[in-house]
């Protein structure tokens, strides 16, 4: 059906589900989504609550919502002053996405105050609301936030605590990287002393997951959850920082000393954050969410974006720099940079990254360069490969300037920067973000936020944010092998923190180790699970900036695994999520053009799977399958090319910790 001919069925559907709304005497309202499945019930009887159901069952039982400004004033009390409503049907060409065209279809419900409105919006797939400030003038004090998420069962839910071994109060966890595992408990259970990060989601009924996440999060802190041991789960925003040192680690990041007693300063006529309750009846679909990036503030239209060119990078930090073969002393030097260069212009990676290292360690100031590295050869001996050099910067090395920074470094031909250890997401850092993007953009600069949030929407605005952390990704191998269980977090991971964007795990290792045998090393860090599951987490994980985390090396010992990852596209024109089950198995198909790239990923139980691939046609499967001896050898892979069958279904079978992944041409 083309899309044309589904927005006219829509617009009926939505003039059948949207009730009529004539008078604002009324204190309940039915907002339906365009399919009629999602409904939310909202009341305004001196407080507003909302409640959300999927097929006339209920997933969020009534829960209030809130903002206690300064001034004594609350959005979210008193008498509602005038009500709309309306639909939106759009397809939107994205830049830098999982998809060239997003479709945008809800409908929405809006209900005015004195000097506030909130407005709520019905996806197919969840029920979104925000708080805008209709005031005219005159700026104010935002004291609290209250979002209640109030479960009406106690069921599963899967929670990131905040990563941090200091719980004695929440402003010791304010500070914290965003990476942590999943545990899968009771909404009861709930550790009620500890802060958890989004996104969350809930296993429902029916098979039913209910995601928690926020999006347009701009100059406004970024919203936790806390869980007091009943079925109702309560926002938790970190206050507005007053004293912030320098310090933690290498002197890069804000440590906190006090905060003042309110989360945020605002002007009058801005809106705040999207509170989203994702509901999706089949979990697959969590995979391929839109929901954070539609919320987000649309980017400039005048504003031309062709310079951002999203790929791969060649990276030298995981590997250590590492390298062997060599008539030189591998490290932090322009020999050792020319090496990693020559690998990446031979495979056709786009960018090289200098990862911490290249500056003056300590210093937290960028215009400081070690000895060893002469930057204007390596970027002129990268121009004459065809490569880009990206540059890692610290959070105050890069906050003391950032004009003079990136105005600087950009005249010199870098193309962007990989800044890191902010972890925070109170106001003041999310100030920090957007300038740090805003500024970039201005010098066509690419964007890597690490030791951050999760993507929160400021990409739509900024598709130059290439790519962000807050995941616990690879680089946990080097450290914690023995006690972290990265194959299992491997198939929770594209359900749970991916539902809300890109993703910066840095995947590729080619030292792999079957259960019970990664152990964390430094120097030659390795992965947990099959070389198979390395390929395919370049299908799997979304990555617009996408690392090849092992040493060229090793790379060039691997030159078929190689040549296979090097030429992954990293953006792409449509994503299909074709199979999968949180924490057991996931199974995603992109296409980029003519090609569809399918990969699939098991925990540690060895998996049969029959992968239905009818919607790609005709084509050539160019497959890796894990080897028959996988299970014993986690490198053990077998390249097999052949026809994709007629009726679309492949069978697949993954060892233990194991992978598939298949580029497949028309």
């Amino acid at each position: 059906m083309s899309y044309k001919l589904k927005s006219i069925i829509c617009a009926a559907l939505m003039a059948v589900c949207l009730p009529m709304v004539s008078s604002a005497a009324k204190k309940a309202w039915t907002l339906s989504s365009p399919n009629g499945r999602v409904k939310a019930e909202i009341k305004a009887d001196g407080k507003v609550s909302y409640s959300v159901t999927f097929d006339g069952k209920t997933v969020l039982a009534p829960s209030e919502i809130a903002m206690k400004l300064s001034n004594g004033t609350t959005y979210g009390e008193g008498k509602v002053k005038g009500v709309k409503s309306g639909d939106v049907a759009e397809t939107i060409q994205a830049v830098a996405y999982k998809k060239a065209l997003v479709d945008n279809v809800y409908n929405w419900l809006t209900l005015d105050f004195k000097d506030y409105s909130i407005e709520f919006r019905a996806y197919d797939n969840a029920v979104t609301y925000r708080f805008v400030s209709t005031a005219k003038r005159g700026g104010f004090e935002v004291k609290s936030e209250k979002a209640e998420f109030n479960f009406p069962q106690d069921w599963m839910s899967w929670v990131p605590y905040v990563n941090t071994s200091r719980i004695e109060s929440f402003e010791t966890q304010y500070g914290n990287s965003f990476e942590n595992y999943y545990e899968h408990i009771n909404l009861t259970a709930w550790n009620p002393k500890r802060l958890v990060f989004l996104p969350v989601v809930v296993d429902a009924f029916d098979g039913v997951k209910v995601m928690i996440t926020e999006s347009d999060l701009r100059d406004y802190p970024g919203l936790f959850l806390n869980g007091q041991g009943g079925k109702t789960i309560k926002g938790v925003n970190a206050p507005l920082p007053d004293e912030v040192e320098i310090g933690g680690h290498n002197m890069l990041q804000g440590v906190v000393k006090s905060r003042h007693n309110y989360i945020a300063k605002a002007d009058a006529g801005r809106s705040f954050p999207w509170r989203i309750v994702g509901v999706f009846e089949d979990e697959k679909n969590l995979v391929n969410s839109d929901l954070t990036w539609l919320l987000g503030t649309p980017a400039d239209k005048n504003t031309d974006w062709s310079w951002i060119k999203p790929g791969k990078v060649a990276w030298d930090w995981w590997n250590d720099w590492n390298l062997y073969g060599v008539d030189f002393e591998s490290g932090v030097n322009n020999e050792t940079y020319k090496y990693y260069i020559d690998f990446a212009s031979k495979h056709g990676i786009e960018y090289v990254i200098l990862d911490e290292g290249w500056a003056v360690n300590k210093k937290t100031d960028l215009f400081q360069i070690v000895p060893e590295i002469d930057l204007k050869e390596l970027l002129a001996y990268a121009k004459s490969k065809n490569v880009g050099l990206i540059l890692w910067a610290g959070y105050k090395a890069v906050d003391k300037d950032i004009e003079g920074v990136f105005k600087h470094y950009s005249k010199m031909g870098v193309k962007g920067f990989k800044v890191d250890f902010m972890d925070r997401d109170d106001q003041q850092a999310m100030q920090f973000y957007e300038n740090v993007a805003k500024t970039a953009a201005k010098y066509h600069l690419l964007i890597d936020f690490h030791g951050a949030f999760k993507p929160s929407g400021l990409e739509r605005k900024y598709p130059n944010i290439i790519n962000y952390e807050g995941v616990a990704g690879l680089e946990q191998m080097k450290w914690g092998a023995k006690q972290y269980d990265q194959v299992t977090y491997d198939v929770i991971i594209p359900f749970v923190r991916m539902a809300a964007g890109r993703m910066d795990y840095t995947q590729g290792a080619m030292i792999n180790c079957t259960k019970g045998y990664a152990y964390p090393n430094n120097s030659m860090p390795m992965s947990q699970g099959t070389r198979c599951r390395q390929l395919a987490e370049y299908a799997i994980f979304e990555a617009p900036l996408t690392m090849l985390c092992d040493s060229p090396s090793n790379y060039m010992a691997e030159p078929e695994c190689t040549d296979f990852i090097s030429a992954f596209p990293t953006t792409w024109d449509e994503t299909v999520p074709v199979c999968g089950k949180i924490g057991e198995y996931v199974a995603i198909a992109r296409r980029k053009g003519n090609d569809w790239y399918v990969g699939a990923m098991t925990g540690w139980d060895a998996r049969d799977l029959v992968l239905d691939l009818g919607f790609i046609g005709r084509g050539k499967m160019t497959i890796f399958q894990d080897g028959v001896n996988a299970h014993r050898a986690a490198r053990d892979y077998k390249k097999v090319v052949k026809d994709l069958p007629v009726d679309g279904k492949v069978q697949i079978h993954m060892a233990p910790g194991g992978g598939w992944v298949a580029k497949i041409s028309k």
